[in-house]
């Protein structure tokens, strides 16, 4: 499925290639914390087919629990994450932010990850009473 997407500002726009089959939701302490949420969607881009159109990204490297190094891309002038790729140039992988996709609504989670450090809540939201407005 091809995508497409921008940062909240507009100033990143890319467009990308995708399996809706991969989409997923992950729970790690990383996701929670550069989401601000309990846990943050993901969209993999097929074979690399991942491509900057507009802007260019600000790179954050961050090493892993795992102790695997990546680099966050993401718009210096309004903060959105994009994206997670390898830290080595010619990276083929793309973890694009599924809040930045415009096509996300056609794009429902088939996987969630690291649900170890997921909190209990996240698994009942159902019974939390819903509303439009905060």
């Amino acid at each position: 499925m091809k995508i497409d997407g921008s940062c909240h500002c507009g100033h990143l726009k890319y467009e990308a290639e995708v399996d809706p089959e991969r989409v997923g939701v992950c729970h790690c302490l990383d996701c929670q914390s550069f989401s601000g949420s309990a846990f943050r969607g993901f969209v993999p881009a097929v074979d690399g087919r991942f491509e900057i159109l507009e802007g260019e990204p600000s790179r954050y490297l961050k090493t892993a629990a795992s102790g695997h190094e990546n680099a966050m891309l993401f718009c210096a002038r309004c903060g959105t994450h994009i994206c997670s790729t390898g830290a080595e140039p010619g990276s083929k992988f793309f973890g694009i932010r599924w809040g930045t996709v415009r096509q996300r609504g056609e794009l429902p989670p088939r996987v969630q990850t690291f649900c170890r450090t997921a909190h209990d809540w996240t698994w009942d939201l159902d019974s939390v009473p819903k509303r439009e407005t905060q």
